[in-house]
């Protein structure tokens, strides 16, 4: 080998070297920036303490109100508003509520993940999803990111592909409450709360943003904006308006089971309702229910509101109807925790 080969072998070396630990370097740096831990939005804590402090002072000086108005004491007028509920009824009521609820559930996340990912079978998600159930004791949202980790970690596909099929269910079922609402609202609209007069309105301009979103995404508006682009938006890109009109049908089944759950529920509380009152009602609620307020305070709040001549029983209703339903979800999670250990920590 000549001199000259020699040199150049060894600045090729020299050269792969640098360029080795200059990249090794950029990706420790990554990784440094990835790992860093975010910093909390004090404005996102203040408005949630905000809500929920408004929240308490609210439900007081109603329940507070309604104790004076019976010439009792606060704890002693919420004591015989407990003991006046049928709980043996109500108890199997919401056991196999609950359990419906999460087999729909799951099938639900079961399409959306054949449509957009792989093709998982439905007994292989019942661990995913059950598990979930116990992280969204605190929040229901960080509860369906525990979904994608899970995913991650035991099928190997990758996060932000199963993040961006959780925001794409997460989407759909704000419209689908919102289509019930509507529903609700046209066949009660005449004795609902004044506020409610607002639902046209609400639903035409959402049914003119979900259309210029499906015109986004499949390019038709806006063809060379890039933001459509995004990762986290690979579901989006995929769906086609079938796909949201499937939602929408498989998860309807929980929606109106809640309804004649709910309505029963109410009466063993001695409140009367109708299943059309509860129709435009429960999309509300749920949508309240969504808000990670201590104890369900903010769905709470809006029994109170609905209901405003019962204050006692909706309060409680409101307390042991979504405490329960959280707690009883997450202890079905708890029945596949064993394998879920299994297959994480394998």
């Amino acid at each position: 080998m000549s001199e000259k080969t020699e040199a150049d072998t060894q600045d090729t070396e020299a050269n792969e070297t640098g360029n080795t630990e200059t990249a090794a370097a950029e990706t420790e740096g990554t990784e440094a920036k990835v790992q860093a831990p975010k910093k909390q939005n004090p404005i996102g804590r203040v408005i949630f303490l905000a809500i929920t402090a408004a929240c308490f002072a609210y439900l007081y000086y109603r329940l507070n109100g309604a104790a004076a108005r019976e010439s009792l004491p606060l704890t002693e007028y919420m004591s015989q508003v407990f003991a006046n509920v049928a709980w043996v009824p109500w108890l199997g009521l919401m056991i196999g509520y609950s359990l419906f609820y999460f087999l729909v559930d799951t099938l639900v996340v079961t399409r959306a993940l054949n449509w957009f990912l792989a093709d998982i079978k439905y007994k292989d998600i019942l661990p995913i999803r059950a598990s979930a159930y116990i992280i969204s004791i605190f929040n229901e949202q960080i509860g369906k990111g525990a979904m994608a980790y899970y995913l991650n970690k035991r099928d190997q596909i990758p996060g932000w592909e199963v993040g961006s099929v959780m925001l794409f269910i997460m989407f759909c079922e704000i419209f689908y409450l919102l289509i019930w609402a509507s529903i609700g609202f046209v066949f009660g609209g005449a004795d609902l709360p004044e506020a409610f007069q607002l639902m046209p309105v609400i639903s035409v301009c959402a049914a003119i943003f979900l259309v210029l979103w499906l015109l986004y995404f499949n390019g038709t508006i806006l063809p060379s904006n890039s933001f459509r682009e995004k990762r986290i938006l690979h579901a989006f890109r995929l769906a086609k308006p079938w796909h949201y009109i499937s939602f929408f049908l498989l998860r309807s089944p929980a929606l109106l089971a809640a309804v004649i759950v709910y309505t029963t529920a109410l009466n063993l509380f001695g409140v009367e309702a109708s299943f059309l009152n509860l129709l435009p009602f429960l999309p509300v609620i749920f949508f309240a229910a969504a808000v990670p307020t201590p104890m369900r305070a903010a769905a709470i709040t809006f029994w109170v509101i609905l209901f405003p001549e019962n204050e006692g029983q909706m309060a409680a209703f409101g307390f042991v109807q979504h405490n329960f339903f959280i707690l009883f979800n997450a202890a079905i999670g708890l029945v596949f925790w064993r394998r879920a250990q299994r297959e994480l920590f394998a």
